[in-house]
């Protein structure tokens, strides 16, 4: 049996105290979201049911939670889209060099370094002297739009950055057009990084609560709703409804690691069966 140094348990342990203070959290909302109808907002729990879970499903006297949950999913689906477009086109852009691109790429990436807060009281107040109004899927959507495109853009200047170009070479040779080229050959090589852009784009929109708080107008998102129970609701409620969105959220990640996994195998069954013709 190999002996293992005094500094791997340390670090052992020092990992399962960070791998606790992640998901700790996480791991006592789902805990005290199965409390008894007579339960608290604090241990100790009071019976053990699904009570919390059946009651968020009825009514609610204050908030609306599905409304603004349909709110934060779409508003997540325009995010994801508009992030993978524009990074594609970002990336294929700085293939090449030109006048201004060093500038041009710090301006892309300056929003990341200032206070989200800030952005969302410049975007609203940009919003209001354009005479424009203030809505979740305008303002919202611009403003979430400068923390998700830097990440996506970088996401794509890393790919392409590594992207061999023997292959466009050899489409080209075999007379295919630039659009052809694209479509056939770059887009299914790059199609994995692509879903990582997307998981980006939506999981960052879907719970941004800063860079939304003044730009959502009337309507409030699914993060700004919970925000806005927690001064309302007290009971285990609340917990019940982290408890879900936490799930629908490691749904949406799961879906994509699927999906990724679903592409590679793909790609290496082509990629035999091209070496058996050969």
């Amino acid at each position: 049996m190999e002996h293992r140094s005094r500094s791997f348990y340390v670090l052992g342990a020092f990992f399962a105290l960070f791998v606790l203070f992640l998901y700790g959290p996480i791991l006592t909302i789902g805990i005290l979201s199965f409390q008894g109808p007579q339960g608290g907002l604090t241990f100790p729990m009071n019976g053990v049911s699904l009570h919390w879970f059946r009651d968020l499903f009825q009514e609610q006297a204050v908030g609306d939670i599905w409304g603004s949950f349909r709110r934060s999913f779409a508003l997540g689906l325009m995010v994801m889209v508009t992030t993978v477009v524009v990074s594609v086109l970002g990336g294929l852009a700085f293939r090449k060099r030109f006048q201004g691109a060093t500038v041009l790429f710090y301006l892309a990436i300056a929003s990341l370094v200032i206070p989200s807060i800030l952005v969302s009281l410049g975007v609203g107040l940009i919003f209001n002297q354009l005479g424009l109004p203030v809505h979740w899927a305008s303002s919202g959507f611009g403003s979430q739009l400068t923390w998700t495109l830097p990440f996506g853009l970088l996401i794509m200047f890393a790919v392409f950055n590594r992207f061999d170009k023997s292959f466009e070479e050899a489409a080209r040779d075999q007379g295919a057009t630039a659009w052809q080229t694209f479509a056939y050959v770059v887009l299914p090589i790059i199609a994995p990084s692509l879903l990582g852009v997307a998981l980006f784009g939506f999981t960052l929109s879907y719970d941004e609560f800063a860079r939304t708080l003044l730009t959502s107008g009337s309507y409030n998102t699914l993060p700004l709703e919970i925000f806005g129970m927690t001064t309302n609701v007290t009971t285990p409620v609340i917990f019940a409804l982290g408890t879900l969105t936490t799930i629908f959220s490691f749904c949406i990640i799961g879906v994509f690691f699927l999906a990724v996994w679903l592409m590679s195998r793909r790609r290496d069954n082509s990629s035999d069966a091209g070496k058996g013709m050969v």
